[in-house]
């Protein structure tokens, strides 16, 4: 360059901790790390005076240092803050001393020396105060160049966390008048050449496979485009700059996805189900009825309250100090814990009818206890159900017969694939509340388990578990009670004792451990002896903290009457449910136990319905839908507070005519319904 330009350096900012693809700027790339492949490109450019790496100081970015030094002992290293990377930007601007500053970010490998040349050119010629590519360039040719005076002033007035994460958007704004864009005749906005995911790695390096050599070109991206589009499809659909907008959770769910067949281990905790975009997906600490996720963000929960586990409140101190003590002496060894008799015969004492007890940790597991008890003791292998009762091959065979055949029962869409087809017509479900449908099936023979939900939505129509009860007694079935969702929501021992309907066995989960991995099945001493003579056990249905937390919770619990206090909530915000809906000229019915409460608006479309208040409601500091899963936590003062954002989403929708002008309100279209697959 000449004497009489202005000091050119370029700042590159890289770190180790992406949230979307952690170490991507070391990722190998044609057999170099992806950062030094950025580096080499970039030390092609003319105007460029010196090359500085802006990376956060953690002895995590370490590794960053050990490249640089192995790589080029000459390149300046700059570290600072890992959140406020404004400031850190700034310091390694500053440290070489220039006049022009351009920013390239570490997810760049691709940068193209000619087109940094141009756009500091444009900058030096034009008098402006900032210049940059427009989106006319493939993402991942961004290049941002602005005089160091006025990014010293942004980092001196930058207030907002955006601002100084980002680095730029306060320049943007200030010099809007003042700014020059380069632009390309032919538009290659399509084309996706960052590195943020997995799948941006992939396409990299199919495109350096096909181009052989690092010093290519813009041009040569865009005649690969033209004979090989292919190449760029598979990253097509991840939007631009979509980072920018995304949340810490949002990141890690889209990282997830890459490693995790659909990205967690329980669809109801699916981001999707929840909204198809800003759902913060994961939480950093949980209290009470709040939650804060990745970001800090302080949200309450009116929603699903951790799909219906914690019915004392997260984090309930009794519980979790229990656990701590177990924690503390040691939660597993050779022998047994004590607390699983302990907690046993509880369980027994508030069921007179039973004898005796199983453990495991989760709901899909002790379902499948108590059906092979079932079977082994009635000698037959069918089982009519009704309800939802897991994961396990025993209840998706229903769906081997008719592909259908589960939707009534919570999850439509549940393909048996991997489920063994000799399976097929060992599991048959009955309607609720139809007692004939049941009779039929038990009247066509070998049905040795009779398996269902007390109650879901609604009620029991009057003598129908009794006339279960007896049918299962006629035909020789095990009647088993799967409580695990409805256990302890109303009274203290489980919905059948309500409706004095004694089964063979009751399953119990959800609120048995407040939070903590525990579920029973509880049984008749002369049927849950089968348990002998089957194998059933597992190493970790041994552990502590499960019987330790459950007998903490139980004691909680009926000290403080929370089953009876958890239904009145739930009464208390169907009612209010209902009437919000009427003060703004909408019908709102309600449905389900009331401590499990859900809601439906006539009129609309309910998964959109769902949606635009989870949306809206989110955007309020709330977790919510269209169902509120009571807990003690649920104080008059959080339902007030629930309410009163509530009653403005409600004013808000009814003024929506119908279901298009509500899809219009939903700028990504609405949240995933029953079980599908996540790519």
């Amino acid at each position: 360059m000449s004497t009489s330009t202005p000091r050119v350096i370029a700042v590159v900012q890289a770190r180790l901790g992406s949230q979307r693809f952690p170490r991507k700027v070391l990722a190998d790339i044609a057999g170099q790390p992806a950062l030094q492949l950025l580096v080499s490109r970039l030390q092609r450019s003319a105007s460029v005076d010196g090359i500085c790496l802006a990376i956060p100081d953690s002895d995590d970015n370490a590794p960053l240092v050990d490249w640089a030094l192995g790589f080029d002992p000459s390149l300046s290293i700059s570290k600072g803050s890992e959140l406020d990377v404004l400031d850190r930007f700034c310091s390694a601007a500053g440290l070489m001393a220039a006049k022009v500053v351009v920013r390239i970010t570490g997810d760049c490998p691709f940068v193209d020396p000619a087109v940094v040349d141009e756009v500091v050119k444009a900058l030096i010629n034009s008098g402006a105060r900032y210049a940059s590519t427009d989106e006319t360039f493939p993402d991942g040719f961004d290049v941002e160049a602005f005089w160091l005076t006025d990014l010293i002033d942004a980092n001196h007035h930058a207030t907002e966390p955006y601002d100084r994460e980002h680095v730029t958007p306060f320049l943007r704004r200030k010099f809007a008048a003042d700014l020059v864009t380069v632009t390309r005749s032919t538009n290659l906005s399509n084309i996706r050449l960052t590195l943020d995911e997995r799948v941006d790695l992939e396409v990299m390096r199919g495109v350096m496979g096909v181009i052989g050599r690092t010093d290519f070109d813009l041009q040569d991206i865009q005649q690969l485009v033209s004979e090989q589009p292919e190449l760029f499809h598979s990253n097509s659909h991840i939007n631009r700059n979509e980072g920018a907008k995304m949340s810490t959770g949002e990141k890690l769910w889209s990282r997830a996805k890459q490693v995790i067949p659909g990205g967690n281990m329980l669809l109801s905790k699916r981001a999707e189900m929840h909204l198809p975009v800003g759902w913060p997906a994961y939480f950093s600490r949980a209290k009470g009825c709040r939650v804060w996720d990745l970001d800090g963000r302080e949200l309450i929960d009116t929603g699903l309250f951790g799909v219906g586990t914690n019915i004392l409140g997260f984090g309930r101190p009794e519980v979790d100090d229990a656990v701590m003590k177990t924690i503390q002496d040691g939660n597993m060894s050779t022998l047994n814990c004590p607390e699983e008799v302990y907690l046993a015969e509880q369980l027994i004492e508030m069921h007179p009818w039973s004898g005796m007890v199983r453990f495991a940790r989760s709901g899909g597991e002790i379902c499948a206890i108590a059906a092979r008890i079932g079977r082994a003791h009635s000698g037959k292998s069918t089982v009519a159900f009704s309800g939802y009762h897991g994961w396990h091959d025993w209840y998706l065979a229903a769906n081997l017969s008719a592909d259908s055949a589960l939707d009534g029962h919570l999850l439509p869409g549940l393909a048996p694939r991997g489920v063994p087809r000799g399976l097929a017509g060992s599991a048959k479900p009955f309607n609720y509340n139809d007692i004939e449908h049941l009779k039929n099936i038990l009247e066509e023979g070998d049905v040795g388990v009779i398996y269902m939900e007390v109650r879901r939505g609604s009620e029991p129509a009057e003598g129908f578990l009794e006339g279960v009860r007896k049918l299962a007694d006629q035909f020789g079935a095990v009647l088993i009670f799967d409580e695990c969702t409805s256990g302890f929501r109303k009274n203290f021992g489980g919905l059948h004792l309500e409706y004095g309907v004694e089964p063979d066995i009751a399953t119990f989960g959800k609120t048995l451990g407040n939070g903590y991995a525990i579920t029973a099945a509880v049984g008749r001493r002369d049927i849950m002896q089968a348990a002998q003579d089957t194998f059933i056990s597992s190493t970790f249905w041994t552990e502590r903290i499960g019987p330790t937390a459950a007998l903490a919770t139980l004691s909680v619990m009926q000290a403080e009457d929370a089953p009876e206090r958890i239904d009145k909530i739930g009464q208390q915000v169907q009612s209010r449910w209902m009437a919000t809906g009427r003060d703004h000229g909408l019908t709102i019915a309600t449905n389900g136990l009331p401590s499990l409460a859900t809601f439906q608006v006539e009129g609309f479309d309910q998964l959109l319905v769902k949606t635009f208040i989870t949306q809206e409601m989110l955007s309020r500091g709330f977790i919510a839908g269209t169902a509120l899963y009571a807990s003690l936590a649920h104080t008059d003062d959080v339902l007030d507070a629930y309410f009163e954002s509530f009653d403005e989403v409600i004013a808000d929708l009814s003024t929506l005519n119908g279901n298009d002008d509500l899809s219009a309100r939903l700028p990504h279209g609405p949240s995933q319904s029953g079980f599908q697959r996540l790519a």
